[in-house]
C-alpha cells in the first residue's frame, strides 16, 4: 500500500484535461460532472464524479471549472527599475527617448542580488495567484558576463525553465562593436551562463541581431547543450521564424509579421508559435493573426511576455481574453494554448494537462466553465490553485 496521501477534488462542473481520450474527444478533452484524484505531486485518476475511487481527503469544487495550471512559457522577470514614464508617454502620444531596454539594463546592473530576487518572487507570487503554475524566464537585462550569470543563477532557484538571453540587444558597452559583443555572447558569457540555463534565446530583429548573428549565437548555445528559442518577427518581417524552424527551436515567439512561407515552415516543423498579446496591447502594435496560424495547423502557445517595458502583465487570463477578442482565437483554443500549448513550447508532457502521470498543477475557477476566462475579462476568477500536488491558494 502506498503511504502517499490521496485527495479527490469532486463536483467539478467542467474539467479541462487537454487529453481527448479522457473526455469528449475535443482537444480540451472536457469531462462534465468530473473528479480528479491527486497522490503526492501527480494526478492519478480523472473521470466522472460518480466513479471516483476512495481517497484520504475530499475537496468539493462546488460546481466550478477545473483546468491545468497555466504554463507561461515566455517572461523576463529578473530585472530592476520601472518604466512608467515611458509607458505614459507612449500612451499619451508623446515622443520618449529614455532608452527602452537600456534603461532596465542600467537599473538591473545597479541592483543587488537580494533586490533582484525579491522582485522576481513578487511577480511569481502575483502570477501564481492568477493560475500560473509553470513559468519560463530569461536573463537579458545584465548584458555583462557577471550580470547575465547572476540573473540566471537567481532564476534557477525558482524554475527549471531558465533561458540565457545575452543576445537581447547589443550591450551599450559594445555599441560600436556588435561583432565583439556576439563574440562575448558566444564565448565567455555563454561559458558562465550555460550551467544555469536550459535554453538559449536571441532577439532576431532589425536593431538587435540579424539572421547570421542569431544563427551563430544559437548554434554556439546548442553546442553547449542549450536548446534554441527565438524572439522572431515581432516588429518586422525577417529571418527569425525560418531560422527557428531550421534549428528545431522549441518556440518562435511573437510571430506578428509572417509571410506565407513562414506559416508553412511552422506548420511543417516542431517549432511552436508563441503569441504574446500583452506586448501588442501595451505598444498599440498590430495583433498577431492566430487564426491564420491555427488554420494552417501550427501549434500555438499563449504567454504573457511579462517584462517592465513592453508587456508588464503577469496575467495569463488577461492574455486569453485579448487573444479571443483581438487575435481570432476561440475560447477553447486560447485556453488550450495557455496550458498545453505552453507545455509544447517547453517540450514538456508532464504539465499543461490533467491526466494520470502529469503533475498535479491544477486551478479551479470561480465559474462553471473555462469560457468565463474570456467572457469575464479582468475579473479575478482563479479561486483555488494546486502546484505539484500542494494546495497553494
Amino acid at each position: 500500500m502506498s503511504s502517499t496521501v490521496s485527495t479527490v477534488v469532486t463536483n467539478i462542473a467542467t474539467l479541462v484535461t487537454n487529453d481527448p481520450s479522457l473526455g469528449d474527444g475535443s482537444p480540451l478533452g472536457l469531462v462534465r460532472d468530473a473528479a480528479v484524484v491527486i497522490e503526492g505531486d501527480r494526478v492519478v485518476w480523472t473521470g466522472e464524479s460518480s466513479k471516483a475511487p476512495a481517497t484520504d481527503n475530499r475537496v468539493d469544487a462546488d460546481g466550478r471549472a477545473m483546468l491545468p495550471g497555466f504554463v507561461d512559457s515566455h517572461s523576463h522577470l529578473v530585472f530592476a527599475g520601472d518604466r512608467t514614464e515611458e509607458f505614459n508617454a507612449r500612451m499619451s502620444g508623446r515622443a520618449y527617448s529614455a532608452g527602452g531596454i537600456r534603461t532596465t539594463v542600467a537599473a538591473t546592473r545597479a541592483a543587488s542580488d537580494e533586490d533582484l530576487e525579491r522582485n522576481l518572487t513578487h511577480h511569481l507570487d502575483e502570477a501564481l495567484r492568477q493560475g500560473t503554475t509553470t513559468f519560463e524566464t530569461k536573463s537579458g537585462y545584465g548584458l555583462t558576463v557577471a550580470d547575465e550569470a547572476r540573473a540566471l543563477r537567481i532564476a534557477a532557484r525558482h524554475t527549471d525553465e531558465v533561458t540565457y538571453l545575452g543576445a537581447h540587444i547589443v550591450a551599450p558597452d559594445f555599441a560600436d562593436d556588435p561583432a565583439g559583443y556576439v563574440a562575448l555572447v558566444t564565448g565567455e558569457m555563454l561559458d558562465a551562463c550555460a550551467p544555469y540555463a536550459r535554453w538559449i534565446d536571441v532577439f532576431c530583429e532589425k536593431g538587435a541581431f540579424d539572421g547570421d548573428q542569431a544563427r551563430a549565437i544559437l548554434t554556439a548555445g546548442r553546442a553547449k547543450g542549450l536548446h534554441p528559442r527565438v524572439h522572431a518577427n515581432q516588429l518586422s518581417y525577417g529571418p527569425g521564424v525560418q531560422l527557428a524552424v531550421e534549428l528545431d527551436a522549441a518556440s518562435a515567439d511573437h510571430c506578428t509579421h509572417l509571410t506565407d512561407a513562414d506559416v508553412d515552415a511552422l506548420a511543417h516543423g516542431r517549432t511552436v508559435a508563441t503569441l504574446l498579446p500583452g506586448a501588442e496591447f501595451s505598444t498599440r502594435a498590430q495583433w498577431p493573426d492566430a487564426r491564420r496560424l491555427l488554420d494552417a495547423g501550427v501549434t500555438v502557445a499563449l504567454s504573457t511576455d511579462c517584462n517592465p517595458g513592453s508587456s508588464f502583465t503577469s496575467s495569463v487570463p488577461f492574455c486569453i481574453a485579448l487573444a479571443v477578442r483581438d487575435m481570432g482565437m476561440t475560447p477553447d483554443e486560447a485556453v488550450w494554448s495557455a496550458t498545453a500549448g505552453g507545455a509544447a513550447a517547453l517540450r514538456r508532457d508532464d504539465i499543461g494537462r490533467v491526466a494520470p502521470g502529469a503533475y498535479a498543477d491544477l486551478i479551479v475557477l470561480d465559474a462553471p466553465s473555462h469560457v468565463h476566462l474570456a467572457y469575464r475579462p479582468g475579473v479575478p476568477l482563479v479561486g483555488k490553485v494546486w502546484r505539484r500536488g500542494a494546495r497553494v491558494l
